[in-house]
């Protein structure tokens, strides 16, 4: 048993990352090969290279649909602000999980600011892991809801790459080239990736290009050095607001702001060094560092706003939108670096075989913002009317220090792993339009226990309790004004138990029973404010369900030879999501209002996703697939009839079913794919917060992969 723990649990070692070919890399291991779920001590899911390509998915929202707990809501068609939310926490621009790359942050403020504004294209990955249970402690900030962690592929030791090409309606062009093999001594792969999409709405053209390169080298016997660069390029028309129901019933579709533009630049960077200093003991230290510059042009943040706020006194409304309105420029500035090592000892302790992990990393963010106000449609310098010039100018800090340790300890069937996590923040703001700064600072402790008994060899039963953590933004916790806000952080019991393993061949199952208690979950002040409200204490909320995954292929089961008929299901049902301490509305008008015992906006109860195909040996797969998201609500008030803004109102139920073919002829090297997204057409809602946005109409899409 201890075998796998190691391998689920460790840092790096020569055994448990050596590729297929037996080179090693120097990485950290969230939870590795899906193999090694049967015994993680909590819950959890990996989506491999497999499952991305039978279903031919186009963003990682209908990747991340394959795993039980998660919620990924749609934004823009693209998946390139994914919104994903874990058992019926706020899916909102991410902020309630940890993402992220090769086991390294990903996002570009997760301490002051972890909402995702960018996201790399899925295709830049080879697979996917998730993590939900008390071992998620092993990574921060946040502990609240889960861990999704994107894999890049390992550089390859002789000569190779692969092709994609894709296209499809609303103008949809995509290429991916990676191109890799051994150059001077070191194992190089580089990863190129350019699409376009005319957006699911009108006036929503979308380009991005991304760049990616891999460098891994042996330096002695037991040295490895793997090194990580990328950019990442965004330049679209993309709004930020959405319809209002008027809108939305005349054109669903449309999108009455032609001038707004949305243009990024990302760069990261992170090289990664693993020491096995004896067969039992190994040293992994990464050193990372990430630039990214966001420049969002908009005449609106939300349906309430027609075209911008009331102070744009030359405006008049949506008929001079492109004469006299200006236009506001949110314009972001993040600069983030960081070190930190895991140690990992496997040994005997305390009468057990023992595997021990234990970190500490120091992380340091900085952010520069600005909003910029012009005077016309498609100015991008301070105005000189009423609502011209620059209303905010903030540079903000946040520093971190944070350590954990956890263990396994294996006395045969049954394993116990304690663990703590500290996280220790300072943060900073300057207002550089008055001059005045404020600091302030919080430390918290999560502790966490996960246990695994096995039943046999092939069913293991596993539970937990974690304490979860997700900090304030650094503008919640220090005003503009240069002071600070009794603001605690988001802080829940999580605890869960569950049945994983394979009870007959060709048949694997994984079910959880979860439940969070929350002392103070923080929500949005404003239920129209968006990803930039200001945030408030919730106070005690309630989460309680069931996850079910399971696999079922006839091929792996004996019955079936060459061909295969398989299915997958992944269902969520939060069966609460609710405030259960004594809380008032924070909708506008309504703070007199009781919401206790209210359902938690954007928390569907259920959640389907469900897969059957035929595979005719190694040349022919059909696959059909649903994914259903039931009712929500959008609002603490839980308001049903949709208001005149449309940022309120009941969020129907919505059935979708999606189709992939992929032919190999002889079973060669070229697979040609055709997908329907949406067979039916269905019209159906996606969120509410800023406004009315749709979910994606029926798409084709057809291309090829080419591996050489």
């Amino acid at each position: 048993m201890l075998a796998g723990a190691a391998i689920a649990l460790g840092a790096w070692s020569g055994e448990a990352r050596a590729d297929e070919a037996g080179e090693q890399t120097a990485e950290v291991v969230v939870v590795g090969q899906r193999g090694n779920l049967l015994r993680i001590p909590g819950s959890g899911d990996t989506i491999e290279a497999e499952d991305l390509e039978r279903s031919r998915v186009l963003t990682v929202n209908e990747a991340l649909r394959q795993v039980a707990g998660v919620y990924p809501r749609d934004e823009e068609g693209l998946g390139l602000r994914p919104n994903i939310g874990v058992r019926g926490l706020s899916p909102t621009r991410s902020s309630e999980v940890l993402l992220l790359e090769d086991g390294l942050p990903l996002t570009y403020g997760p301490y002051g600011d972890n909402a995702t504004y960018s996201h790399p294209p899925l295709r830049r990955f080879a697979r996917i892991e998730v993590l939900r249970g008390a071992s998620q402690i092993r990574f921060g900030p946040h502990t609240v809801g889960g861990v999704v962690n994107y894999i890049s592929p390992r550089a390859p030791d002789e000569f190779g790459g692969s092709l994609f090409l894709a296209g499809g309606d609303l103008g949809y062009a995509e290429a991916a080239l990676s191109l890799g093999g051994p150059i001077a001594g070191f194992r190089v792969l580089g990863h190129v990736n350019s699409t376009g999409f005319d957006g699911i709405r009108e006036n929503h053209d979308l380009e991005f290009n991304d760049y990616s390169l891999r460098i891994e080298r042996s330096l002695a016997p037991n040295h490895e050095l793997t090194a990580r660069f990328s950019v990442n390029e965004e330049n679209s028309q993309v709004s930020y607001s959405g319809l209002t129901t008027a809108e939305f019933n005349a054109n669903p579709f449309g999108n009455p702001f032609p001038n707004d533009r949305f243009d990024t630049q990302r760069y990261t960077g992170a090289i990664t060094h693993g020491w096995q200093i004896t067969p039992s003991i190994d040293l992994t230290t990464s050193v990372y560092a990430l630039y990214f510059n966001r420049d969002w042009w908009r005449q609106s943040s939300n349906s309430g706003q027609r075209p911008s706020d009331s102070s744009d006194l030359a405006c008049g409304g949506m008929a001079n939108l492109n004469t006299t309105c200006g236009t506001e420029g949110r314009l972001r500035e993040y600069h983030q670096y960081g070190i930190e090592s895991r140690l990992r000892w496997e040994g005997s302790l305390l009468g057990a075989d023992t595997d021990l992990e234990a970190g500490l990393r120091y992380h340091r963010e900085r952010q520069s913002r600005l909003q910029v106000n012009a005077d016309t449609p498609t100015g991008r310098t301070p105005g000189v009317t009423a609502n011209g010039g620059t209303p905010e100018n903030n540079l903000r800090y946040a520093d971190a220090w944070s350590g954990f340790a956890l263990a396994t300890f294996d006395y045969g069937r049954f394993a116990i792993s304690p663990g703590v996590r500290v996280e220790a923040i300072e943060y900073e703001r300057t207002n550089r339009l008055n001059g005045l700064t404020a600091s302030t600072d919080l430390t918290e402790i999560i502790p966490g226990l996960g246990v695994t008994y096995d039943i046999n060899d092939n069913l293991v039963v596993y539970g937990g309790v974690h304490r979860g953590f997700s900090p304030p933004r650094i503008e919640d916790i220090v005003t503009n004004a240069g002071g600070t806000v009794d603001l605690d952080a988001e802080e829940s019991t999580n605890w869960e138990l569950g049945l994983r393993g394979t009870p007959a061949r060709g048949f694997d199952i994984d079910v959880s029973y979860f439940v969070m208690e929350f002392d103070n979950q923080i929500v949005p002040a404003s239920v129209a404010g968006g990803a930039g409200a200001t945030l408030t204490s919730a106070g005690e909320t309630r989460h309680a369900g069931l996850e079910a995954t399971a696999r079922y292929s006839l091929r792996d089961a004996g019955v079936m030879q060459r061909d295969d008929l398989y299915l997958r299901t992944a269902i969520t049902w939060v069966s609460e999501a609710e405030y259960v301490g004594d809380r008032f509305s924070n909708v506008s008008g309504f703070g007199a209002v009781s919401v206790t015992g209210n359902r938690l906006p954007y928390a569907p109860e259920w959640i389907v996703s469900a897969a059957v195909g035929y595979e005719w040996g190694d040349w022919l797969n059909l696959q059909a697939e649903l994914q259903y998201t039931g009712e929500m609500f959008t609002d603490d008030l839980n308001t049903v009839a949709p208001t005149a803004n449309g940022q309120r109102g009941l969020i129907e139920d919505a059935a979708i079913v999606n189709l992939a073919a992929n032919y190999t002829p002889g079973g060669d090297d070229v697979t040609y794919f055709v997908t329907m997204k949406n067979v039916f057409d269905e019209l159906y809602i996606v969120d509410r917060a800023r406004g009315i946005l749709p979910g994606a109409p029926r798409m084709v899409q057809a291309g090829l992969s080419l591996r050489f």
